[in-house]
């Protein structure tokens, strides 16, 4: 078993002369303090706030005032605040109940390492992290054990995690301050929240991180991003924006470095982004004339190289950076969201319109039970041809509930590119037949996934809402196949009325219900046939709110989902005149997938 290496330094309080021992240590025993340089607050600063000041605006739900008093609060690199205050701020993130009670991670490691003790050897690290980007900072060689050891055990708990080379450095930072358990769970918490991003799990959204922030450079610090296109070609300059959370996490020193992570534990990766742009600010603000040392260093050695060094060193104070970071004006939280949703939405339609590699799924969902032919959704041929001689075996399959599948003339149905991880290629062919005629014509588009983007009605509402029609395709953890096909768009549902109250329900009589397994079925409205009258419970389509969403009604819920998109219930409905899509009624989801379709894919 390895003994840690290098003691925790003293402490000193802040403004007390020659830095005198006055407190705890701030540093675990995994740190070598010898290296660490602490900036002390301004003496005419006021006296630094507390952590129960911290404790009691977070109890009373003042997220405003806590995020305010981070970005003022000056606390040093080895200020003692940060054992306590960083699991405090991480911890508000995770899942309420989730597992992470005390004894959980050391189980966990004893599960994968066979042992509590600290191995001899390097622990091989998960995929998804970079070898090159394993940042230690003042970790002893015991400190990188640990922090080895953390990602490897979030790795095996956290299996949807696909490509995050940043989880190492944050790791890492905060094993600093806090014991390895705590690290552990403080990471958990900031993997799993669904309310706000802090950490990307895939290399799509990774790519599409620094293309949002190249974007809104060069919209709100136009001058610093024209002054870096200035000097490198197009493609070269995309090259230096790839590399911006490097620009933070690899370049500045380590008491700027803690002071971002105050913030950006609290408010999640915007943080990240703000500093990027204060950066570039400053690195304009320091070359831009001819006769400076960072201009010589530009024309010496290249831009991109001259940007990590002025990292390296940057000449501001660490509240200097986050002075400039908080003052640019314009960058909302909603609007950074927009501009992300829509990078995500461009980079996929092109993947679909190039015919570009597969993106990276998640790896969680290779343990789901289905058939082993959704590998091969990709065809041999460009397009997908369903001809007008089905084989009886494939007719008679369609189902006994459904209408008539219609007969598929030499068709040609823009599926090939679908790649869900719920339906088989059968399946999908299957449903396509029972979708409107003119739909069938326009390529889909997956718009969420519970597996990409969390389990969150609010997200699903950012992604979905905009879109008509949408198809809703949910497995549950029995392995039950079914979803909607649903006409409007779910916006509808803040729609009023003559009398300014909010519509109910919404949608039209073209939206159905479908099963796939264990039973295959269409459940089309039953006013399709004409031949009836209809009740008005018998025309509740669609309805959502905050709390749920709803499809069919009268008599029953045809399909409802709670907030967490992790709990559902199916009974007969009046609308669809369906039995329950599920045998026993109440279900769990493992996957929901909505589709979109691409009428004007330009």
């Amino acid at each position: 078993m390895l003994i840690a290496e290098g003691a925790a330094g003293p402490a000193t309080t802040p403004g007390s002369p020659n830095g005198s021992v006055t407190g705890p240590a701030p540093f675990t025993a995994l740190v070598d303090s010898t290296g660490v340089v602490s900036v002390p607050p301004s003496p005419t600063a006021r006296p630094l706030r507390m952590l129960a000041d911290v404790r009691a605006l977070l109890q009373s739900g003042k997220v405003q005032e806590v995020k305010q008093l981070l970005r003022a609060n000056a606390w040093p690199a080895n200020h003692p605040i940060r054992k306590e205050l960083w699991p405090l701020l991480c911890k508000q993130h995770g899942k309420a109940g989730g597992v992470s009670g005390d004894g959980f991670y050391w189980d966990m490691v004893v599960q994968v390492f066979g042992s509590a003790e600290l191995p001899e050897r390097p622990v091989g690290l998960p995929p998804f992290v970079e070898p090159s980007r394993c940042h230690a900072y003042h970790l002893t060689r015991s400190g990188r054990a640990c922090a080895d050891r953390v990602i490897s055990v979030l790795g095996y708990a956290c299996p949807d995690i696909v490509y995050s080379p940043a989880i190492y450095p944050i790791c890492a930072l905060l094993l600093h301050y806090v014991t390895e358990e705590e690290a552990y769970h403080c990471m958990a918490s900031l993997v799993s929240c669904k309310e706000k991003t802090f950490i990307t799990q895939t290399k799509l959204l990774y790519e599409v991180t620094w293309k949002t922030v190249m974007q809104i450079c060069r919209k709100h610090v136009k001058g610093a991003a024209v002054h870096l296109q200035r000097h490198c070609s197009s493609g070269r300059a995309e090259r230096v924006y790839m590399d911006w959370i490097w620009w933070i996490f690899q370049g500045l020193p380590f008491q700027h470095l803690v002071r971002i992570m105050d913030c950006y534990f609290h408010e999640g990766v915007k943080v990240l982004y703000r500093t990027a742009m204060a950066i570039l600010l400053l690195f304009h603000k320091h070359s831009s004339a001819n006769s400076s040392e960072w201009s010589a260093e530009i024309q010496k050695n290249g831009v991109d190289l001259a940007l990590n060094k002025f990292c390296r060193e940057m000449p501001v104070t660490p509240q200097k950076v986050l002075k400039m970071a908080f003052g640019i004006r314009g960058l909302s939280s909603s609007y950074i969201s927009r501009v992300f949703i829509k990078t995500e939405m461009l980079l996929k339609s092109r993947q679909v319109m190039h015919g570009s590699k597969q993106l990276v799924r998640s790896r969680s969902s290779e343990n789901l039970p289905n058939s082993q032919s959704q590998n091969n959704i990709q065809m041999v041929s460009h397009t997908l041809t369903i001809r007008e001689k089905m084989s009886e075996e494939v007719y008679n399959d369609m189902g006994a509930h459904s209408p008539e599948p219609r007969t598929l003339s030499m068709g040609v149905y823009p599926i090939q590119n679908v790649d869900s991880r719920i339906l088989d290629p059968q399946d999908l062919l299957t449903l396509w037949s029972w979708l409107p005629v003119r739909i069938t014509m326009y390529q889909p588009i997956l718009l969420y996934t519970t597996e990409e983007h969390g389990c969150s009605l609010t997200t699903f509402y950012v992604r979905v809402e905009q879109h008509e029609p949408t198809l809703l395709m949910i497995k549950t953890c029995n392995n039950e196949v079914f979803g909607a096909y649903c006409s409007s768009r779910w916006c509808e549902r803040n729609q009023k009325d003559d009398r300014g109250n909010r519509q109910a329900y919404f949608g039209t009589g073209e939206t159905f219900l479908f099963s796939l397994y264990p039973e295959r079925a269409k459940y089309p409205w039953i006013g399709v046939e004409g031949d009836r009258n209809v009740s008005h419970g018998a025309e509740l389509f669609m309805a959502a709110d905050s709390k749920m969403i709803t499809i069919g009604g009268g008599e029953g819920q045809a399909i409802w989902m709670d907030e967490n998109i992790r709990y559902g219930k199916t009974d007969h409905c009046a609308t669809f005149n369906n039995p329950p899509l599920c045998p026993s009624g109440d279900f769990e989801i493992r996957v929901l997938e909505v589709y979109g379709f691409a009428t004007d894919m330009n």
